[in-house]
């Protein structure tokens, strides 16, 4: 009997949507603002540069065989509230992702998750042939669906992914939902609190994994080097947890992982105290800007606690933003994040927010 390759090819995988991430700006003459991806506005933290150009000279060699130094830091960086046994770190949050999924799901077992939101939790736990279980936020304001997610879970969950500021929404978890929802989720279900834009949210009641890893939950806090820290290129993420799960996801840690330019820049970046501060007030600044000309332009919108915003274009997904590209202006469509026929603007530097404003107000004039 014949057989070709295709008979020894995983059937959860194929054929099914992959992941595809945002477009870079296209070879132009004209000034193109992206505010597409959701990246630092003002580039990446001095310190970090240094360290890296600092670091050249021994690219020749391997980097460090563990992410021990980096792990250090970010106890400094957390004030000594957590151990360096309880991070792990990664090329990137989407590896990190990746890792605690390989960690801990076996085909058949179930992950759920929540549209519209980071289009990775869904396809990575595919790779591994998880069911995936979507409970989808509640609309008109995209809250999370807490009983929808507690009725969800069955003898086959294994992760629940939780993410606040949320990708694409900008929306939150109050400190009082997270409460609930934590003194009421069974304590054999790993809960991947994904906080990466952490660092712009100002709401009073905005709240991290943080408490609940130091409660001794079962919890996960996901970051990334690549929004406030301004290193997207250079893929770093981290994960905290308790001792015990740290330790268990490191069984499955690489050896040499981190190029050595990576593990010099993100300590760098830790130490960027100036800058961090700069994103955070030019984000929050902009956001306020931009915030007031939703409203003049009668734009509908979420109001966010990250470094973008949803709306609801004035023309169809693609045309809105085949139009705002004419202008020289790069947003993405998020129909693929679970959030048909909207389009998620990144909150740019001053110039960038200016152009983004007029460019809307020459649609909106159409």
């Amino acid at each position: 009997m014949k057989k070709d390759i295709t008979s020894i090819f995983k059937a959860h995988l194929v054929p099914k949507e992959v992941y595809k991430g945002g477009k870079n700006i296209p070879p132009t003459d004209k000034k193109i603002y992206k505010l597409s991806s959701n990246e630092n506005p003002l580039g990446a933290s001095p310190k970090a540069v240094a360290a890296m150009k600092a670091a050249l000279d021994d690219i020749n060699i391997y980097p460090d065989q563990t992410d021990i130094r980096l792990r250090e830091a970010l106890v400094k960086d957390f004030d000594g509230q957590l151990t360096a046994d309880q991070f792990f770190c990664g090329n990137g949050g989407s590896e990190v992702i990746d890792m605690l999924l390989r960690a801990f799901i076996n085909e058949g077992d179930e992950v759920i998750f929540s549209n519209p939101c980071f289009l990775p939790y869904s396809v990575f736990s595919r790779w591994y042939g998880a069911h995936q279980v979507d409970i989808p936020l509640l609309t008109p304001n995209y809250e999370l669906d807490v009983e929808g997610i507690l009725n969800a879970i069955n003898e086959k969950t294994k992760v629940i992914f939780l993410t606040s500021p949320n990708n694409p929404t900008g929306t939150y978890i109050p400190k009082s939902v997270m409460d609930d929802f934590m003194a009421r989720v069974p304590k054999n279900i790993l809960v991947v609190f994904d906080e990466v834009y952490r660092h712009f949210a100002d709401a009073n009641d905005y709240v991290t994994a943080l408490p609940y890893v130091l409660e001794g939950h079962n919890m996960i806090g996901l970051n990334s080097f690549s929004k406030t820290y301004g290193l997207a290129g250079q893929r770093i993420g981290y994960g905290y947890t308790t001792t015990t799960i740290a330790n268990y996801i490191r069984l499955i840690h690489k050896p040499f992982l981190l190029p050595l330019t990576s593990i010099e820049a993100a300590i760098g970046a830790l130490n960027d105290t100036e800058f961090i501060e700069a994103t955070v007030k030019t984000v929050l600044e902009g956001r306020k800007y931009i915030t007031k000309a939703f409203d003049e332009l009668g734009i509908k919108y979420w109001p966010s606690q990250a470094n973008f915003f949803i709306i609801d274009p004035p023309l169809p997904e693609m045309e809105f933003t085949d139009k705002m590209m004419e202008e020289g202006i790069m947003v993405r469509p998020v129909s693929q994040f679970g959030a048909p026929g909207k389009v998620r603007i990144t909150i740019g530097n001053a110039e960038a927010n200016e152009a983004l404003v007029k460019a809307l107000r020459k649609i909106m004039d159409m």
